[in-house]
């Protein structure tokens, strides 16, 4: 029965701490309740018929009872001593992918900041769960207290001096929490969230950096000063322009040859793969699109020409 116990426990507890929500460990007491019932129901039945005497039987069925508290205790230690490979996971998975577990694509459009915030903050619940065993009813204050030592104290706003001066991790126990209960002391948690956030950094500099490089790719005009120059020092050409409409007959040819050299060569898409290579790929393949386009306009202009010959031949 105590292995039945074991197996009934082991995996679910681990899955449970794995989503580290509030409702974590209200769950966890409710499983460890149900099958320690099952189980010591099943033990008290089965040793029915050995005749014990009431000691011995009560004292077999509290020991049940206790290898299932000591089971779940045995699990979130161990998953404790993960703590800091579970909250990366847990970071990388938030911030890499969208609600729809697709992963992201930096574009420039997505709100770095809230991204990494919320992952950061879904990282700090998973400590908050792992920070000590709660198979008991009572109540503690460590979500709060890491809530105010690690997120609200990193905001450039805050200016309670309490919160300035006053370190609330600057301990070796939680408030309301027995030391046999303790999983991660507060000066260890402060420890495992700097370590945290050093090894996490990387992945936000290169979604920042990677947002930058999509915009600048994205971004064919000019700046602005260099549109202002080029109305200020081009305005005679433009007026020549006007007063000649064979100009402006000839830079709509050119416009339309240019427009559809860019669209069949994708220039666009071409320089997102970098500027040398870009510039090799377009080299191979300028002389075949201004062919195929010629031979295009060559078809196009021969077309109306043959149901003439065929009306002529009738």
């Amino acid at each position: 029965y105590e292995g039945k116990l074991t197996k009934a426990l082991a995996e679910p507890v681990e899955a449970l701490l794995d989503s580290a929500s509030e409702d974590t460990w209200p769950a966890i007491r409710k499983l460890l309740q149900r099958e320690t019932k099952a189980a010591v129901s099943g033990l008290e039945s089965a040793i029915s018929t050995f005749e014990l005497d009431e000691a011995t039987e009560k004292e077999l069925l509290l020991r049940l009872e206790n290898h299932g508290r000591s089971v779940v205790e045995s699990k979130a230690r161990e998953e404790a001593a993960r703590i800091l490979i579970r909250m990366k996971d847990r970071f990388s998975t938030l911030f890499s992918r969208d609600a729809d577990s697709m992963p992201r694509v930096w574009t420039g459009k997505e709100d770095i900041k809230a991204i990494t915030k919320t992952a950061r903050s879904a990282s700090m619940k998973l400590l908050s769960t792992m920070a000590a065993i709660r198979l008991d009813e009572d109540g503690d204050n460590i979500d709060t207290t890491l809530s105010l030592a690690l997120v609200d104290a990193a905001r450039p706003g805050t200016t309670d001096r309490s919160i300035q001066s006053l370190d609330p991790l600057a301990s070796s126990s939680w408030e309301r929490v027995p030391e046999e209960r303790t999983l991660i002391s507060p000066v260890q948690c402060k420890s495992l969230w700097r370590q945290f956030k050093a090894e996490t950094e990387y992945t936000v500099s290169q979604a920042i950096a990677a947002q930058e490089a999509n915009k600048r790719n994205n971004n064919w005009l000019p700046p602005p000063w260099a549109l202002a120059a080029m109305a200020v020092l081009g305005f005679n050409e433009f007026m020549t322009l006007l007063r000649n409409p064979f100009y402006l007959a000839v830079m709509f040819v050119v416009f339309l040859v240019g427009k559809a050299i860019w669209v069949q060569l994708d220039i666009a898409n071409e320089f997102r793969n970098g500027f040398l290579p870009a510039l090799l790929s377009l080299s191979t393949k300028f002389v075949p699109t201004i062919m195929n386009i010629l031979k295009r306009l060559a078809d196009e202009g021969a077309a109306p020409a043959a149901p003439e010959r065929q009306r002529e031949t009738e």
